[in-house]
C-alpha cells in the first residue's frame, strides 16, 4: 500500500526508536516492580551497544548472534555486580547503580583503540528492522504479563510491598531481586544493541546519568502495576517531544509542564489512569 509506504519512510525512525524505548521502559518495570531505585539500565544498555556495535563491525557476525550477545554481556554483569549492590536499598541502591555506570562510561573513554573513546564508533551497518524489533518487544511484553500473573509477580509486589514480612515468610528475597535485576539488563542490553544497528554512531555520552533518568522516568510514568505501564511511559516519552516539535524553543518547557502534570494527577502511573478511565466507562449493574 503507497500509504503505508510513504509513512514508513518517513517515520520508520521514530517508530524503531519507540521499540527500543519500550524495551528499556520494560527493563526498569522489572526493578521497580520488586521495590528497587537503579539508575543502572543506562550503562547497561551501552554495554549492550558496544558489544553488538564491535561484534558487528570486526567480525561481522550474524545479526541474531549480535543480539544475543548484546543482551547476554549485560545480564552477566548484572550478575556479577548485583550480589553485592542488591544488599542495598533504597538511595543507597541508587548511588552504587550510578557509580557503577560512571564505571562503565570511563572505561569506554579510556579504550579508545576498541571503542573510539570519546568520538564513538561510526559507520555501524544499520540492521535494525521494524520485524526484529516488533519481535522483541511482543515476546518480551508476552513474558512480563505471564510473569506478572504468576507467583513470581504475586512475590514481586510483595517484596516492593514489605521485603522483611515477605523473607519471614520463608520466600528467598535475594534471588528475586537478582533475577529481575539480570533480566532487566538483558533487555536493557538488547535495546542498545537495536539502538546501535539504527543510527549507524553510539557514543559514551548516549548511556551517561541522563539517558539513565529517561529511563527511569519511563518506568515513574507508566506506572508498576503492569507491563502496559511501561509501554504507555516508553511510548509517551518518545512521542511527546515529536508531537511538541512545531512549538520551537517553548518544547521543553511545555513537555516539562505535561510530565509535571500526568505525575500531580496520576502519581501511580498512566496504568492507573487507564484502568480508572476504564472502570467508569464500564455501564452499573
Amino acid at each position: 500500500m503507497e500509504w503505508l509506504d510513504t509513512f514508513w519512510s518517513t517515520y520508520s525512525t521514530l517508530v524503531l526508536t519507540v521499540g527500543t524505548n519500550i524495551l528499556l521502559a520494560l527493563s526498569i518495570y522489572l526493578t521497580l516492580a520488586c521495590g528497587l531505585l537503579t539508575v543502572a539500565n543506562a550503562a547497561f544498555m551501552g554495554i549492550g551497544a558496544y558489544t553488538s556495535a564491535l561484534l558487528t563491525i570486526h567480525a561481522d557476525s550474524p545479526f541474531l548472534l549480535v543480539l544475543s550477545c548484546g543482551a547476554l554481556l549485560p545480564a552477566l554483569v548484572a550478575l556479577v555486580i548485583g550480589h553485592p549492590t542488591l544488599r542495598l536499598s533504597g538511595v543507597y541502591l541508587a548511588m552504587a547503580t550510578l557509580a557503577f555506570g560512571e564505571v562503565v562510561r570511563i572505561v569506554v573513554l579510556n579504550s579508545e583503540e576498541t571503542t573510539g573513546g570519546a568520538l564513538g564508533l561510526n559507520g555501524i551497518p544499520q540492521r535494525t528492522s521494524g520485524f526484529d524489533v516488533a519481535l522483541a518487544v511482543g515476546l518480551a511484553l508476552y513474558v512480563l504479563l505471564r510473569l506478572a500473573s504468576s507467583r513470581v509477580g504475586r512475590t514481586m509486589i510483595a517484596i516492593s510491598q514489605d521485603e522483611v514480612a515477605t523473607e519471614l515468610m520463608g520466600i528467598n528475597v535475594r534471588a528475586y531481586k537478582l533475577f529481575v535485576f539480570v533480566f532487566g539488563a538483558a533487555l536493557a542490553g538488547l535495546a542498545g544493541a537495536f539502538n546501535a544497528h539504527l543510527t549507524f554512531f553510539i557514543s559514551p555520552s548516549e548511556y551517561g546519568f541522563e539517558r539513565g533518568v529517561e529511563i527511569l522516568t519511563m518506568g515513574v510514568l507508566g506506572g508498576t502495576g503492569s507491563p502496559w505501564g511501561a509501554v504507555l511511559g516508553g511510548l509517551l516519552i518518545t512521542i511527546l517531544p515529536e508531537l511538541l516539535r512545531g512549538l520551537g524553543h517553548y518544547r521543553p518547557i511545555v513537555n516539562g509542564m505535561i510530565l509535571i502534570v500526568i505525575i500531580l494527577y496520576s502519581p501511580r502511573g498512566l496504568w492507573y489512569l487507564v484502568r480508572w478511565a476504564r472502570r467508569l466507562a464500564q455501564p452499573a449493574r
